[in-house]
């Protein structure tokens, strides 16, 4: 690599890389080369640009975990070639997308930014272009000779952040993500401000790039809700095969007391459910024992998600489970922050 920045952009899909159809009003995906030929813009940064794109550009709703393997690959396959790397993905399911990549790549020392648009890039009031050339320009930011930013994150509507901090607040709004509970890394105005007490830095002491492509998905999300019967309750619990339960719970982490609702849970769990309590709250953590209403919950030794995002939440569960983690370490290793995905104990 030379002394110019190479970035490798990734084309997975989504609004970004489509154009309007005038006759039908539909969106169809484009040429993606063609796409980067139109923004002359591009040239100016100071950085070399390739490409890759997907055989078949999917929406973001199609999602899964064998494309979350292929991008994870492309990185690991020209890792050594490029200082940074720029993923457009649709926006409805990029912090999920962010948040596994943060863990199954392990040691990593470049940026790999997630970014999208709310728009199509050839539309007239576009936020694509933004978004692109700003993610690009972040990707090749260089202090001494390193990259400045080292972890995976989301870049969107002028602000940087950790890619497993971040959750979709908003289908309409330019500003449709928000990082409830860690600051934004960089901000884009008239100059880019770097947020540099915030930005992760590797700790791999020579370890190179580990990327892991075992995920398991053998998890479940249960959002708690006034009224919830003992019969749906039971009815996930007991779902085939479950490992797994992230359980979206009120507040501070907090739950109904009745008898049924802790005896059901704590059936699960002595049978070897692993049960993960998070807060369904936009913003905040879960700080087990604060109230009575998660005492109990603590007693039968849920597990403590303290300010972890929903998605970062499943991510993580899916790569513990295919890394082999033990069950009795499981809860241990969950509650202990491993890629800055959650507050330190």
């Amino acid at each position: 690599m030379g002394s110019t920045p190479n970035i490798l952009l990734i084309y997975t899909g989504g609004t970004i890389g489509m154009v309007k159809d005038y006759e039908s009003n539909a969106l169809k995906a484009y040429d993606f080369q063609e796409l980067l030929d139109n923004i002359p813009e591009l040239g100016q940064l100071s950085c070399n640009i390739s490409s890759r794109t997907f055989k078949t550009p999917i929406d973001s709703s199609n999602m899964n975990i064998e494309y979350w393997v292929e991008m994870a690959l492309l990185i690991k396959e020209n890792y050594s070639s490029f200082d940074g790397f720029v993923i457009l993905h649709g926006s409805d399911t990029m912090s999920y997308s962010a948040a596994a990549l943060s863990f199954m790549l392990e040691h990593l020392s470049k940026p790999v930014i997630l970014t999208g648009s709310q728009l199509p890039i050839g539309d007239l009031r576009t936020d694509a272009k933004e978004n692109l050339i700003t993610s690009i320009q972040i990707a090749a930011l260089q202090k001494m000779g390193k990259p400045v930013i080292q972890e995976v994150c989301l870049y969107f509507e002028y602000k940087l952040y950790r890619g497993n901090r971040t959750t979709k607040i908003n289908a309409e709004h330019f500003e449709a993500f928000s990082s409830p509970n860690y600051p934004p890394l960089v901000e884009s105005g008239v100059n880019l401000k770097i947020q540099y007490p915030y930005l992760l830095r590797s700790k791999k002491n020579g370890k190179i790039l580990t990327v892991h492509t075992q995920m398991d998905t053998h998890v479940g999300l249960l959002k708690l809700f006034p009224g919830i019967t003992k019969n749906l309750l039971e009815a996930v619990l007991t779902t085939p095969n479950l490992k797994v339960l992230v359980l979206e719970t009120y507040g501070a982490g907090n739950a109904p007391t009745d008898d049924w609702f802790i005896l059901t849970l704590k059936n699960a769990i002595k049978k070897g459910l692993h049960i993960i309590n998070v807060t369904q709250c936009a913003g905040g953590s879960v700080i087990m024992g604060h109230y009575e209403t998660s005492k109990k919950l603590s007693q039968i030794q849920l597990i403590d998600g303290k300010d972890i995002t929903t998605e970062a939440a499943l991510a993580k569960a899916m790569y513990l489970l295919g890394a082999g983690i033990t069950d009795a370490l499981f809860k241990t290793v969950f509650e202990t922050a491993l890629r800055g995905e959650m507050q330190e104990n």
